[in-house]
């Protein structure tokens, strides 16, 4: 039944991408980049905060 389930809800995500696709039409592509780009940007300045705490960290830690 789990995997029933999983499956109905994997669908409905393909459904409702399947119609957001149709209603953006020609505006999809850059939809799609726009997202990414962001996702990425985001990622990029999570790892570099990470980065800098670590670095902090460390120079504490060797003092």
């Amino acid at each position: 039944m789990k995997t029933f389930m999983h499956f109905v809800m994997l669908m409905a995500a393909a459904v409702v991408a399947i119609v957001a696709g149709v209603v953006v039409g020609d505006y999809g592509a850059w939809y799609f980049s726009w997202v990414v780009g962001t996702i990425m940007i985001v990622l990029a300045a999570a790892a570099g905060g990470v980065l800098l705490d670590t670095q902090e960290k460390e120079r504490a830690s060797a003092s």
